[in-house]
């Protein structure tokens, strides 16, 4: 039962067959007893009601069970305390490995595995432990093509609606729209950089207060695909159009992108190709005790129909931005 290759195909296919039919299923518990492993990994998301999340969880599943492991999954809350809850019931049940897809929670986890270390994986993040393996998101290759697409239209008043402004994940994808920005010649109003909460609501709210501006930008980037939602909501609302009056880019090109009306614009992160690296380096880890080397995941625009050319483009000549071939 445990494909140990000293046992005969014959005997073995005896024994499986035998299993069948008496319906047999294996101890878990008592392998465990014996391997010193509970053959299970922990995987930690930051948000379930995220739809960026559950494909992700699902494909992570499906390696995980497909190199016979089991995964013991725990969505962190606003609340601080979720951190600590979480890491303790990760504990007690002895996973094997950890991976952190929290994008910018990291240091608290590692705070709970200084007494018992435990394989883990982070997402852009390098973790000062002996057996620790993290994957690189490159947000500047997907953004840079988002800004690149938007100046090729003729937009040069471009905003940013981005999340909590002391989060890593927030500031990494915000430099990387500024440094976008800065190559073509343009800097951006302090007050185009937005303040959201990865929300539907929190786009809505954010941009009915961006419609009262005297001056506002002709495009927006979002730092999440639920943040543009919310900003086509809000201007259909004012009775306006995307992208005849604002051009709107999202990022993580969730299902519910691709059906939204118009069809969003988003910048594709590999949630699949994300998922099967973090198991894979997990059972490295966990099987062979060495952290692969690191990985890149790299971003992508996708173009639908929120972006097009800014308003009153016919009657205002664009000023010229240094276009950079992508």
């Amino acid at each position: 039962m445990n494909d140990v290759p000293s046992v005969g195909t014959k005997l073995a296919a005896r024994v499986r067959e035998a299993a069948r039919e008496l319906n047999y299923q294996p101890n878990i518990q008592a392998r465990s007893l014996g391997s010193g492993r509970t053959r299970l990994i922990g995987l930690i998301i930051t948000d379930i009601t995220n739809p960026f999340f559950p494909d992700m969880v699902r494909s992570f599943e499906l390696t995980a069970v497909g190199h016979g492991y089991e995964i013991l999954m725990a969505s962190l809350s606003d609340d601080p305390a979720s951190v600590d809850r979480c890491m303790k019931r990760m504990l007690e049940r002895r996973v094997d490995g950890i991976a952190a897809m929290t994008f910018g929670v990291e240091k608290p986890i590692l705070e709970h595995l200084s007494a018992r270390p435990v394989p883990i994986v982070f997402v852009n993040f390098d973790a000062s432990l002996r057996i620790s393996a993290s994957l690189t998101v490159n947000y500047q290759h997907g953004i840079r093509q988002a800004v690149q697409h938007l100046a090729v239209l003729g937009h040069r008043d471009i905003g940013f609606l981005a999340g909590p402004l002391h989060e890593k994940v927030v500031v990494e994808r915000l430099r990387a729209f500024q440094a976008s920005m800065a190559e073509i010649g343009i800097e951006v109003p302090k007050k185009w950089i937005l303040e959201g909460d990865y929300t539907l609501e929190g786009g809505i709210t954010v941009t009915e207060k961006l419609l009262r501006q005297s001056h506002q930008p002709t495009a927006m980037i979002c730092l999440n695909d639920l943040s543009a939602i919310g900003v086509l909501h809000a201007v259909m609302n004012q009775g306006l159009m995307v992208p005849d009056y604002l051009s709107v880019i999202g990022f993580d090109n969730i299902r519910l992108a691709a059906y939204t009306y118009p069809p969003l614009t988003t910048v594709d992160m590999p949630r699949d190709e994300l998922a099967v690296s973090a198991v894979q380096a997990l059972i490295s880890m966990i099987e062979g005790g060495v952290a692969p080397p690191r990985k890149e995941i790299t971003t992508q625009l996708v173009v639908r129909r929120t972006t097009g050319t800014p308003r009153l483009a016919r009657l205002t000549p664009p000023r010229g931005p240094r276009i950079v071939t992508v």
